[in-house]
């Protein structure tokens, strides 16, 4: 997106107390012509966080029943973390719920037929390439569910700098090309802003289960876009 404004031309368009804003005293009016630049920055990271959804779904004829069950597995559970050196700041309380189970029954009013309790917790793996050992270990103490992973950068602000950079040599190759092909030259910057786009995932992440049990889970992490998109304002001479 690109906008060439020559200031003279610009003030002769506008009506009298338009101008007479423009002209104003003590507002400094640059001589020459101002060229807007939109331009995209980027980088690229492979993912070095993975956090997944792991917990304990458990059913009982009675409420107490099912939410005992669900703290005997899931006291399993945290302790598998534990022990496979997940740090206790990487391991959130996600959702803990009870729900009556309902048996539906024409021109009938429905029937509690037990309890459903569920607990679940987010775990942020720091080194993605143990994350599936871990998930199949928490499988074998009583986890029966999973949901993730949703992958994310440590470093992200080191990233965000690298496709600022990029943003800002573009916007000046950018510029650099009009002035040439308008027999002028960049003469200065007025003025710039940022947006954080968010980017693009790379390819899909993924968390792939083995059926067989030689086998262990594996999460792939592929690869992240960390995009910038500035507006830069250039004065043209």
């Amino acid at each position: 997106m690109v906008r060439l404004l020559t200031l003279a031309a610009a003030a002769a368009a506008l009506p009298l107390t338009a101008a007479a804003q423009v002209a104003a005293p003590g507002v400094p009016v640059p001589e020459g012509t101002l060229l807007d630049v939109v331009a995209e920055g980027e980088a690229s990271r492979v993912p070095d966080i993975a956090t997944i959804r792991a917990g304990v779904v458990t059913q009982a004829p009675t409420a107490a029943a099912a939410l005992a069950a669900n703290a005997t597995q899931m006291k399993s559970v945290l302790a598998a973390l534990k022990a496979a050196g997940v740090a206790e700041r990487d391991v959130q309380t996600a959702t803990i719920s009870l729900n009556p189970q309902y048996r539906y029954a024409e021109n009938q009013p429905p029937v509690i037929t037990g309890y459903q309790a569920s607990n679940s917790v987010a775990v942020k793996f720091r080194d993605i390439a143990r994350s599936g050992s871990i998930l199949d270990a928490l499988v074998k103490q009583g986890a029966n569910q999973i949901d993730g992973p949703n992958l994310s950068i440590d470093q992200l602000e080191a990233a965000q700098d690298e496709a600022r950079t990029d943003a800002v040599k573009r916007a000046r190759a950018r510029a650099d090309l009009y002035a040439r092909a308008l027999g002028m030259r960049v003469e200065r910057l007025v003025s710039l802003s940022e947006a954080l786009d968010g980017g693009g995932p790379g390819p899909v992440p993924v968390m792939m289960a083995r059926m067989e049990a030689k086998d262990s889970t594996q999460v792939v992490p592929g690869e992240q876009r960390v995009g910038v998109t500035i507006r830069v304002r250039f004065l043209l001479k």
